[in-house]
This record gives structure tokens, C-alpha cells and sequence, in this order.
């Protein structure tokens, strides 16, 4: 059977305060951790033996997930082939099998069965999930020919048919993996993919036009939590049914809230609450008028 890694060792930077309380596949969305979504999407696909690497606040997702995972614990950090280097040979069954990296930040509609067929019969170095968009060199362009093999990577290798971003879900052979430094911090695009891609291996593509969102600023954050909640999106894999309000939340008579409003569980909604585009986060209380922000047990986040 195919195992997998979540990546959910990165500090958060882009999140400000928010990761000091959670680490970043903490962040609820719809009152569900981000890192269950991951999770969901992965055994969705058949893949129960998952490694998850740990650093900022590790503990916290350690105590969320529970037992039945493999913990990797970085206590330097070590970086997107760093992290997937380190357990190399559990991921791979000692250099016999790919495996799957999936971003502890995304909720995504992507079709990881699919992925891995397509990974095998074509006998990949890798297979990344790939997305076409307008704005791929922001994200760091993957080009990608009309037949689906990668052809450039960041401005090397040569412009193709398609300028796309990638999702942070890949597929990975070892060959791939034995390109990456044995030990300390790597760059598994830099220091993996295009070395390979220089060398003429072959690097698939799948082009995917479902849904996928990650959540690595308090604006993305918020939309992600809409994305959902507006029932505009349907998850092939949900983690739980998606719902705006927790059972277990308190709204007082004469709270006012919008369609458009989280409230997770064990929050408190005072009775002059007038809010609208607000994500309260698990045991927070927030009272008063509040358009886009974020309430945390801490405080309020204005977005």
C-alpha cells in the first residue's frame, strides 16, 4: 500500500499572530483543523499509513491527530526535500515504492487515486497535480506540454502548452528522492525536480480544475472558510460535515450573524453581536459589531 506525507513543519510567517496560537494545519476552516482535510483526502484515496513532520508547534498537532500516524519530528527545520529526505526510506519501503506528499495547508477537490494510476502505468520520476492559471509566475510557473510531461520548472527547462502553478501534491519515485542530500535542509523543487528535469527524466503532470485553496494569509484564510460555507464547493473527501456553527457554541438571544459566519466549538456569541464575515475560532467569545476578522481565545484579528 502507498504512504504518504503531510507536510506541516512551516512557521507561518504570512499568518502573523494567528500562528502563534495554532500552527498553521491547525487553522480551522468551518471548525475543522486544515490538517483534516489532508488527511481525509488521503485515506479517501485507499492511503492509511501516513507520516506527518513536525516542527512549530508540533505538539499541538500531535495532540489533535492522535496515535495511528508517523511523526516526524524536526527540531531544525528542514524544508520541503529535507523533511521527505529524513524519512526517505519508511515513505519508500526501504527504496521499493513511491509515495505521496500532500500540504497540510490546502483543502482541495483532487483526485489522488487518478494521480497515483497515472503515476504507474507511465512509470514517472514524479507526478506533480498541477493547476493552469493566469498568474503562474507569482506561484513559481510549472510549463507543461499538450501531452502532460513537465517540460520547465521556475525558468528552467523550456516555456510549453500550459503555464501552471503547482498544488503542493505530488507523487515521488525514489530515483527522485536519492537526488535530494542525505541530510539537512533541501529545496525538493530546486534540488530534486530540476536536476531531474535537466537530465531528461521524465516528470508527468496531471491538470487538475477542481477545487484547491490554501490558507496562508488571514485573507485566504477567511475565503477559504466562504469558499465552503457558501456551498458553492463540493469536497469529494470531507473530513466532517461542513456547518457554520458548532453544536457545542452558545449564541445568546438578539446575536445578529450573517450567512457568512463561523462559529466553533465551545464559543461564546454575546447577545449584541453584530457580526458578518467573521470566523470565531473553538472557545473564543466575541461580542459587538465585526465585519472580516478573525476571533481566537487571544483576540480579535480585524482582516
Amino acid at each position: 500500500m502507498t504512504r504518504a506525507l503531510i507536510l506541516a513543519a512551516g512557521l507561518g510567517t504570512r499568518l502573523g499572530g494567528l500562528s502563534d496560537e495554532r500552527p498553521k494545519p491547525l487553522l480551522p476552516v468551518c471548525d475543522i483543523p486544515l490538517i483534516r482535510y489532508a488527511v481525509a483526502l488521503l485515506r479517501g484515496a485507499g492511503i492509511d499509513e501516513i507520516a506527518v513532520n513536525l516542527h512549530h508547534r508540533g505538539e499541538l498537532i500531535r495532540a489533535e491527530l492522535g496515535d495511528g500516524f508517523y511523526y516526524s519530528e524536526e527540531p531544525t527545520i528542514l524544508g520541503t526535500g529535507g523533511g521527505l529526505r529524513k524519512i526517505a526510506d519508511w515513505l519508500t519501503k526501504g527504496g521499493r515504492d513511491s509515495f505521496v506528499v500532500v500540504n497540510g495547508k490546502i483543502v482541495s477537490t483532487i483526485d489522488l487515486a487518478g494521480t497515483l494510476r497515472h503515476h504507474d502505468a507511465t512509470n514517472a520520476t514524479a507526478t506533480m497535480v498541477v493547476r493552469e492559471v493566469p498568474d503562474a509566475h507569482k506561484w513559481g510557473a510549472i510549463d507543461v506540454d499538450e501531452h502532460g510531461r513537465v517540460t520547465g520548472m521556475i525558468g528552467q527547462g523550456k516555456p510549453s502548452a500550459y503555464s501552471c502553478m503547482f498544488t503542493g501534491v505530488h507523487v515521488l519515485s525514489p530515483r527522485l528522492v536519492d537526488r535530494l542530500p542525505p541530510t539537512g535542509e533541501s529545496d525538493s523543487i530546486r534540488q530534486a525536480y530540476i536536476p531531474a528535469l535537466l537530465d531528461g527524466e521524465r516528470i508527468e503532470a496531471i491538470r487538475h480544475a477542481g477545487y484547491w485553496h490554501e490558507h496562508s494569509t488571514p485573507e485566504r484564510y477567511l475565503q477559504g472558510n466562504w469558499n465552503l460555507l457558501s456551498g458553492s464547493v463540493t469536497l469529494t473527501q470531507p473530513p466532517a460535515p461542513i456547518r457554520a456553527i458548532s453544536p457545542s457554541a452558545t449564541i445568546e438571544p438578539g446575536a445578529q450573524l450573517s450567512p457568512l459566519v463561523v462559529v466553533g466549538a465551545r464559543a461564546v456569541v454575546r447577545a449584541d453581536a453584530r457580526l458578518d464575515r467573521v470566523v470565531v475560532w473553538p472557545d473564543s467569545v466575541v461580542g459587538g459589531r465585526l465585519t472580516d476578522a478573525i476571533v481566537t481565545p487571544k483576540g480579535v484579528l480585524q482582516v
